[in-house]
Order: C-alpha cells, then sequence, then structure tokens
C-alpha cells in the first residue's frame, strides 16, 4: 500500500465515522445510514474535480456528499457539538510506518525450527517421512544441507546396514582439516561397541592419549624406546601352538609368510629396490631351517638368518642351484647377506635386531603402537616400523579369530587405522606390494581399516606405472571414500575414481579455502574444517559437517606444538602466589629487602625504584 492510498483510505474513515452521526442525528433507518458511508467512500476515493479527496467543497471549505447542499455539513457539525468525542484509532501498517524512526521492517524473521521424532511430535505433526541420510553406526555429523544427523563406519555399514561391499575406508584431505578427528570419533563409538581399535603407526601421536582414555595399551616404538622382532611370530605362533593339529599347522604356515613379507619389506626399503625371486626362496629356506633347529621358547632374530646363510645348510644350498660349487652359493647369497648386514648396521639395526620390546596385548579394548620418537627426517625407520607394526597388529587379529573359530577365544572385530599412509609408499620402490599383500584380505579376517592420506597425487608419485596402479587400487576397493577439503584439480582426478559430480567437485574444493584476511586469529577456522563428503559407490555424495565435544579436544589436539600450555603456566603462577602468602604469614620482617629482613645489607638498594 502506497502512502497516497493510505491516507486516502483514512480520509475515508474519517468521513464514514461523520456520516453516520449524521444519519443518527437525523433519525434516518439503518438502511440509509449504510447507503450514506457507502457513499462517503466513494466520494473519497473519487475526489473532486479540483483534484481533492472526500468530498472536498472549494467554495463552502466543508465536506458533504457531491450533489448535496452545505446543510449536511452544518448538522453534522451540530452532531460532532453534541455527540460525545470518540477516541479515534491509530492505524499502522503491519511492517511500519515508513521513514525515519517509523520502524518498517523489509522483511519479517522466520520461524524458530525444531527438529523432534515422530513419538516427541505425533499429536503436533502427524506425518512421518525419512530424512534420507543413513542412521546405522557410529554419530559422526549433521547434514551439511538438511541438518539430520548421519551416522556411518565402515564395520557397521558393511554389516548390519549392508550399504558397501568391503569394510574399509580411504580418506583423502589437506593437512588440517579435520581428518584423524573423524577417524578418532569412529574409534571411540567402535570401541563403546566391542570393537578393538588397532592404531598402527601412530606418528605424531593422534590416538595415544584416546587410547590410553579407554583403558588400552601403548607401545612405543623408536631409538632409545622399544623394537620389534620382525621374525617373531608373536600372537599367531601362541595360538597355533595353542590350537595344534591341522588348523595349528595352518597358522605356523601363515605365519611364517607374515614373517618372510616383513623381512623382504625391510630388505626393499634398505636397497630401494625389490627382492629378486631367488632371493625370497633363499630367505624362505633359512627360516625354515631355523625353526626346525631352535628350541622351543627362544626367539629367532636377525643375526641367527646371517649366520645361516654364513654356515650355508643343505636346504639352503639347494634353492641357490649351487651343485656342491662354494663360489656358486656366495654369488646367489652375497646380496642378500649385505642387505641383511645393512638393516643390523645401518639405521634400522637398534629397531629390528633384538627382541620385541612389548608384545601385543590380544584382550586389550585398544591398542596404539607409537612411533612419534622416530625423526620426521627419518624416513627409513619411519617406514620400516610402521610396515612391522602392522605386520604384527595384523597377526594379532588372524591369531583372535583362529582361536575363536577352535572355540577357545570369543569372537572379536578389530578396526585398525592406518595414517599417514604417504610415508611408506614413498620409502622404496615395490614397498605398496608390501602394503597390499598386508591389507587385501581384511574382509576375511573380520577387520575395517581406514587408510588416510593427503591427497591422490601420493599415489602418483611412486616410480613405476605398476606401483601406481596398485596404489590407486586402495581407493577403488574402499567401500567408503571420504573426502576433505582438495584442491580442484585434485578433486577431478579422483572423480574419475569414485565418480563425483560437477557440484560435489565445487563443494568440496570451495572447503580448501583458507579464511578470509580480516580475521583476528582468535577461534577463527579454515572454511573446510570439520567438513566431509562421504561417497558410496555411485550414490550421491553426503556432506558432513562434524562438532567435537570438548572431551574429543581435550584428547585429540593435533596442533599440541603450537598451543601455549596455559596448565604450566597456571601452575607457575599458584606457585608464585605460594611463596607470597608464606611470606607473608612470616611476616614483613621475613621479606628480603625490609630493614631487619635477610639479605638486608647484602641487597642494600637493589630492591628500590
Amino acid at each position: 500500500m502506497s502512502r497516497r492510498e493510505q491516507k486516502q483510505a483514512e480520509r475515508a474513515d474519517r468521513l464514514a465515522e461523520e456520516q453516520a452521526l449524521t444519519m443518527l442525528d437525523g433519525g434516518r433507518s439503518g438502511r440509509d445510514e449504510r447507503r450514506a458511508k457507502t457513499s462517503a467512500r466513494k466520494q473519497a476515493a473519487k475526489g473532486t474535480s479540483d483534484g481533492r479527496p472526500g468530498g472536498w467543497d472549494g467554495a463552502t471549505g466543508q465536506v458533504g456528499q457531491a450533489g448535496t447542499t452545505d446543510q449536511v455539513g452544518r448538522t453534522g457539525k451540530a452532531a460532532r457539538e453534541k455527540a460525545p468525542a470518540k477516541p479515534k484509532e491509530l492505524f499502522v501498517p503491519h511492517r511500519g510506518w515508513y521513514g525515519v524512526g517509523g520502524g518498517r521492517v523489509g522483511y519479517m524473521d522466520p520461524p524458530t525450527m525444531w527438529r523432534a521424532t515422530t513419538v516427541q511430535a505425533c499429536g503436533m505433526w502427524p506425518f512421518a517421512a525419512g530424512s534420507g541420510s543413513p542412521m546405522t553406526g557410529v554419530p559422526l555429523g549433521q547434514h551439511l544441507f538438511t541438518g539430520a544427523t548421519v551416522c556411518g563406519d565402515p564395520l557397521n555399514w558393511f554389516t548390519r546396514a549392508r550399504y558397501i561391499s568391503n569394510p574399509s575406508l580411504f580418506m583423502l584431505g589437506m593437512p588440517g582439516l579435520g581428518k584423524s578427528t573423524l577417524i578418532n570419533r569412529m574409534l571411540i563409538g567402535l570401541a563403546a561397541t566391542g570393537v578393538v581399535p588397532l592404531v598402527l603407526g601412530d606418528l605424531k601421536p593422534d590416538y595415544a592419549d584416546t587410547v590410553r582414555a579407554l583403558g588400552g595399551q601403548v607401545i612405543s616404538i623408536g631409538r632409545g624406546r622399544g623394537g620389534i622382532n620382525v621374525l617373531d611370530p608373536g600372537a599367531m605362533g601362541e595360538a597355533a601352538a595353542k590350537i595344534g593339529g591341522e588348523a595349528g599347522e595352518v597358522l605356523k604356515a601363515e605365519a611364517h609368510g607374515r614373517v618372510l613379507n616383513m623381512v623382504a619389506a625391510l630388505i626393499t626399503i634398505v636397497r630401494g629396490r625389490p627382492m629378486d625371486d631367488h632371493e625370497q626362496s633363499v630367505l624362505s629356506a633359512v627360516l625354515h631351517h631355523l625353526r626346525e633347529r631352535t628350541h622351543q621358547g627362544r626367539a629367532l632374530l636377525l643375526p641367527d638368518v646371517l649366520r645361516v646363510l654364513t654356515e650355508g645348510p643343505p636346504r639352503v644350498r639347494a634353492v641357490t642351484l649351487d651343485r656342491g660349487d662354494d663360489a656358486r652359493y656366495r654369488d646367489a647369497v652375497d646380496p642378500l647377506h649385505r642387505s641383511l648386514l645393512g638393516i643390523l648396521d645401518g639405521p634400522l639395526g637398534d629397531t629390528f635386531a633384538s627382541e620385541t620390546s612389548t608384545r601385543i596385548d590380544p584382550d586389550a579394548p585398544a591398542v596404539c603402537i607409537d612411533i612419534s620418537g622416530i625423526g620426521e627426517a627419518d624416513t627409513q625407520l619411519t617406514a620400516a616400523a610402521m610396515l612391522a607394526a602392522w605386520s604384527d597388529g595384523l597377526g594379532t587379529v588372524a591369531a583372535s579369530h583362529a582361536l575363536a573359530d577352535a572355540g577357545l577365544a570369543p569372537r572379536r572385530w578389530f578396526f585398525t587405522v592406518l595414517d599417514e599412509l604417504w610415508r611408506p609408499l614413498r620409502a622404496a620402490s615395490g614397498i605398496v606390494d608390501r602394503i597390499d599383500a598386508l591389507t587385501r584380505l581384511n574382509r576375511s579376517l573380520g577387520l575395517g581399516d581406514a587408510k588416510i592420506t593427503h591427497t591422490l597425487k601420493d599415489a602418483e608419485a611412486l616410480g613405476t606405472d605398476a606401483d601406481r596402479a596398485k596404489a590407486r587400487g586402495f581407493v577403488e576397493r574402499a567401500g567408503m571414500v571420504v573426502c576433505a577439503g582438495l584442491p580442484k584439480t585434485e578433486m577431478e582426478d579422483l572423480g574419475k575414481v569414485v565418480g563425483l559430480s560437477r557440484r560435489e567437485i565445487e563443494l568440496v574444493s570451495s572447503w580448501s579455502s583458507p579464511p578470509g584476511w580480516g580475521v583476528n586469529g582468535d577461534n577463527e577456522e579454515p572454511p573446510g574444517r570439520g567438513r566431509f563428503l562421504i561417497k558410496v559407490g555411485g550414490r550421491p555424495g553426503i556432506p558432513i559437517k562434524v562438532a567435537i565435544t570438548d572431551a574429543e579436544r581435550r584428547l585429540h589436539n593435533t596442533n599440541t606444538r603450537w598451543t601455549t600450555n596455559e596448565e604450566a603456566v597456571e601452575q607457575a603462577a599458584a606457585r608464585a602466589a605460594e611463596q607470597v602468602a608464606r611470606a607473608a604469614q612470616e611476616g614483613v620482617h621475613g621479606l628480603p629487602g625490609v630493614p631487619g629482613g635477610p639479605g638486608t645489607e647484602a641487597a642494600a638498594g637493589r630492591w628500590t625504584a
């Protein structure tokens, strides 16, 4: 309604009121009164020929109906003098008056929205409709667009919901956007349901405090901290001895294969290239020879392998095809001998040459192998420690299931976390084969896993086309692919593997942008922190936003080196306050520099301004 229309409406109301009073005073009927009101409104809306609304008579200066005398005006004036004054109602537009101070609003605030279940709000809103978000598994966060709760994890989506055919997760994202935070939430939620989390190689550490809070076991690996004996069958050897019979022999054979694979991985790291096929045959024969001739209860060590290679027993010579010629035997085993010496006397010797410092407890509610004590620049030892931790942890899983199959232990499920996958991938050419061999059969082992890296280019940086194809297979075989903020080019490459729409690529790419220049640095976060896109097969992605709790924030702070140790500052302040209070209790004479106090003569003049 325009301002002119508002004024015309007000004048029409006043004219109708005057006409009504006039009709009452003249004794007219109700019909004439209604007719007068109608005529007055028409006159107010139409106006006279001189442009003045409301039937204004320019000659007499009075208001009246068109075509009548001024008697109506005089009668109305007399009626107004006799009738009591009626309070006039103020007309207020529903959005306020125009102009400054009129309280005008441009739009109406939307009503507050509340969410409730159909049981809680069945009478207020009796219509039920699905939100379209999965509700099976660990609560992860809220849908970015609908606000619905989103739940999920590889184990529950594989066993209960049947959304995926492989209980594995592959996560990509730029640093600092919350990848390990989301995995940490899955770890806590799965532990609450009886699943055993295994963090096999914690580099920062990101998960050690969480595992301790869950009552789990934390094992430290590094120089001077602890080591892993790669020849020790560990939990698989103990389970094979308990089971016995044919099933025990099968488990021993599997343990032998894992030990062989782990030693070959160490040699690959030291050499920078894979082992030759005949060298693996020689190494396998050496391990068989040692197990047959070593007393039960004594652990095998890498120096024992060197001793057997030096001795050259018949079983080992048979696989070298030396035909009784020592020169041919030495030519066959010397490269392997040199590589093993490089492990023992090189950067890996202190960690892998002795017995295992702490074995994994199969009954622990959670396990974390902490390798944060290894320096960032020591890439070979880091990669070797991660592979050894993976081999030991997955061997523990296989032993647990073998005992359960034999009826000697309850059935347990496991969830492994393989963080910073790019570290071992770049350690040496061919190492991707070892990782693939360790993790390919997780579905048959009752094991869910989460592999975490930064970008798909970590796989593209490998030396050979075969290694790059195998590394891309980690993403292709994953049941769930979770993306944090990534550059647009990276998302386009990922879209060729998992199938991303243009909208999904633009959404995830926007999360990789840093905050604006105008932030003051207090609590601002990058726009993509805590935002993830979950992709499963060809289904549309599920964008979620994760908000962590205070307990999670205390247990999982990946920037501890960049934060002030407020607790230490508070403790120092408390100690200072204690000293002042103690001195005050002793009196002013007990304070330094006060006449009669200690050190007055020696410190004269040093306590004055």
